[in-house]
């Protein structure tokens, strides 16, 4: 004998994609959903025509329980032996989303007990599970995971891989990647030019650092605020990390910052005072703070509008000098003459100071490597405090 689905309750553990499908599925055979997801909101819930309740009351209420949520530390054993205890009795559990959700052990124990009518699995908590505890028992089903193992289903993947990558070749868009951030299609154009500038800040402050920083803070003001900022910073830290990682790029630098450490913290403001968006990054360790600023001019030009608190306008180039100095009269003409002298030609030349004669920066981009040799001969300037090649790709 079996039982029917109508009028019974069905419990949602995970209301995202496949679980509102889910959902979908079960009112049309009449059932009563109930949903856990921390994530699921009110008006969602009403949308699904469910009802969202705690872990607590779905355990006691459900007849029938799916799950549908990722593998993660908190969901792990999200059915423990304490959460089966608390289920009604009779109730039938289904998992076909991933192993390492149930308590296998209790499981079988509730089944044995008779307190649970059966369990539905096609994922286990080792796989390839080619033996089990719970194979054999008389109320399990249990079969390999079979979500894309029809002919519709192998057509429909190999779709949409083929449309994505062209959506990625075309538009510059990203979506359902596992490993970086999406941008929609809409967001690709504007996003570009803002990536390159997130790079080149990460890397110019890097560059003023002389090791490996444990703490990075990144801002967002202005109109960056309405906007997806996950891939900005994947490449801001892809800028950060170069130094100390070559195999480093979008996708893997904000989880290799984190597996070493580092950590990242993230600030957002409707206002970007003079500019209508800004991005400024921060890097903390126990000897201070290094900080660069730039924003996007009208035109797409990247520019670099404040470098340590010192404001300035300046370009990237592919290879800058940057010298931190005292604002002293005659120090421009001392530093020309040294570059002159070896024959390094000043392509643009920019200067921000805190106040006069106080502590300035200075920005010159050349057309010629400068090897350390040189900037030896720089650092003897009595208004010269610090000097370094800063390259950009």
């Amino acid at each position: 004998m079996g039982v029917e689905l109508t009028n019974k309750i069905l419990g949602v553990i995970g209301c995202g994609n496949i679980g509102s499908i889910a959902a979908r599925r079960a009112i049309g055979l009449q059932m009563k959903v109930i949903a856990f997801d921390p994530f699921l909101t009110s008006e969602r819930a009403m949308e699904l025509g469910v009802e969202k309740v705690e872990l607590d009351a779905l355990l006691s209420r459900a007849d029938f329980i799916t799950l549908h949520t990722p593998l993660t530390d908190k969901t792990r054993n999200i059915l423990s032996a304490d959460a089966l205890a608390k289920c009604k009795k009779g109730v039938r559990i289904i998992n076909c989303a991933r192993g390492g959700l149930i308590d296998e052990a209790a499981l079988k124990d509730g089944i044995e007990s008779g307190h649970i009518a059966g369990a539905a699995l096609d994922v286990f908590e080792n796989e390839p599970a080619k033996e089990h505890p719970l194979f054999g028992m008389e109320n399990v089903i249990a079969t390999p995971h079979l979500g894309a193992s029809t002919s519709e289903a192998q057509e429909n993947v190999a779709l949409q891989v083929a449309e994505q990558m062209a959506d990625y070749l075309v538009e510059g868009s990203v979506s359902n990647a596992i490993n970086m951030p999406s941008i929609s299609a809409e967001d690709a154009p504007r996003l570009r030019p803002l990536v390159a500038l997130a790079g080149h800040l990460g890397s110019f402050a890097a560059q003023l650092s002389d090791s490996m920083v444990p703490e990075v803070r990144i801002e967002y003001a202005g109109d960056l605020t309405a906007m997806n900022t996950e891939p900005l910073t994947a490449a801001l830290m892809a800028g950060v990390l170069r130094p100390n990682f070559s195999d480093i790029n979008m996708v893997n630098a904000v989880s290799i910052a984190k597996d070493s450490g580092i950590q990242i913290s993230e600030q957002k403001s409707d206002s970007a005072g003079a500019y209508d968006s800004y991005i400024r990054v921060s890097l903390r360790d126990e000897k201070g703070e290094c900080s660069v600023g730039g924003t996007l001019f009208s035109d797409g030009t990247a520019r670099i509008v404040q470098v340590n608190g010192i404001n300035m306008d300046a370009e990237f180039a592919p290879i800058m000098l940057y010298l931190e100095n005292i604002d002293k009269p005659g120090y421009i003409g001392d530093l020309g003459q040294i570059l002159g002298a070896h024959n390094i030609n000043i392509a643009n030349f920019q200067l921000g100071r805190e106040k006069q004669g106080g502590a300035a920066i200075t920005l010159i981009s050349v057309d010629n490597e400068v090897p350390d040799t040189i900037l030896k001969e720089i650092d003897v300037l009595e208004q010269v405090m610090k000097s370094r090649t800063l390259k950009f790709e």
